[in-house]
C-alpha cells in the first residue's frame, strides 16, 4: 500500500491511497502521458484477455445492471418510452479548457452516493477528464496520480470522499469488491474507469459519459447519458463550450 498526502492550506486534506497489482509482482512505471501509457498497457496487458477486445464500454441499459454472465453493449435508449431527450447529450471538446469547463460543471452536481462511468478507448481522455474533475472539487493544483497501476486512488475533498477507479486489469467484479467497492458506494463519490468490468455491481443510478477521438486532431467527442436519478440531473451539462 502507498500513501500520497497532497498539501492545501497547510494542512494536508487530500490522501490518495492505492496498491500495486504489478503482473510480475513488481511496480510499474510511472509514465509521462495518457498516449505512453496506452502503448504500455497494450503491451504488457493485452486487451485480448477480454472478451469484449479490452476497448468498447459496455453496461447495461440505463436503469440495470447487465444480465448474469453477461456484457451486452451499451444501449442507446434515448428513444426509449418516456425516457427524456434531455437525458443524453453529446459534446466536442476541443482542448484542455474544454475539458476543464466540463469538470466544472460536473463537480458542482456531484454529492456523496454518486456513481460516474466513464467509458472510452485507451488514450480517449478517460483520466484527464477524472484529474480535472479532482483538482476543482479541491479548490487547488494537486497531485492526481492515475490509477492504472494502483487500480483505486481516493480523495478527501470539500464535496465528500471521493474514490477513482480504473479497473481495466480486473477479471471482474469480485475483485472490485476487494478494491473497497462497498465502502465506496456506502460513503463517497465514484469515478469509474473500465465501468465494463464491474458486471452485476453497476449501479442504476449513474452518469454515463463516453470519450472518443474527436475529428479534429486533439478533439475529443464526448456522449453524457444520465441514469436513474441522474436523468433529471444531465441538463446542468449542456452548456460546456468547446
Amino acid at each position: 500500500m502507498e500513501t500520497v498526502e497532497s498539501q492545501i492550506g497547510g494542512r494536508s486534506s487530500i490522501t490518495a491511497t492505492g496498491r500495486f497489482h504489478g503482473s510480475d509482482g513488481a511496480p510499474e512505471p510511472q509514465l509521462a502521458s495518457e498516449s505512453h501509457r496506452a502503448r504500455w498497457l497494450e503491451t504488457h496487458h493485452p486487451a485480448a484477455a477480454w472478451p469484449d477486445g479490452g476497448h468498447h464500454f459496455r453496461l447495461g441499459p440505463c436503469g440495470a445492471p447487465p444480465p448474469p454472465g453477461q456484457s451486452p453493449p451499451m444501449t442507446d435508449d434515448s428513444e426509449a418510452p418516456g425516457r427524456p431527450a434531455d437525458a443524453m447529450l453529446t459534446l466536442e471538446l476541443s482542448d484542455e479548457a474544454a475539458t476543464e469547463a466540463l469538470a466544472a460543471r460536473l463537480c458542482a452536481l456531484l454529492r456523496p452516493g454518486d456513481v460516474v462511468a466513464l467509458g472510452g478507448d485507451l488514450g480517449a481522455g478517460k483520466t484527464a477528464l477524472a484529474r480535472a474533475v479532482i483538482r476543482t472539487a479541491a479548490g487547488a493544483e494537486v497531485e492526481v496520480p492515475s490509477p492504472t497501476f494502483t487500480l483505486v486512488q481516493t480523495y478527501d475533498l470539500p464535496i465528500g470522499p471521493l474514490w477513482h477507479f480504473d479497473l481495466y486489469r480486473l477479471s471482474g467484479p469480485d475483485e472490485v469488491i476487494e478494491l473497497g467497492w462497498d465502502e465506496a458506494r456506502a460513503e463517497g463519490i465514484v469515478l469509474v474507469e473500465w465501468p465494463d468490468r464491474l458486471g452485476r455491481l453497476v449501479p442504476a443510478d449513474r452518469l454515463e459519459i463516453v470519450l472518443s477521438f474527436g475529428a479534429k486532431p486533439g478533439h475529443r467527442a464526448v456522449a453524457i447519458t444520465g441514469c436513474g436519478g441522474w436523468v433529471k440531473r444531465v441538463s446542468a451539462l449542456k452548456d460546456v463550450r468547446s
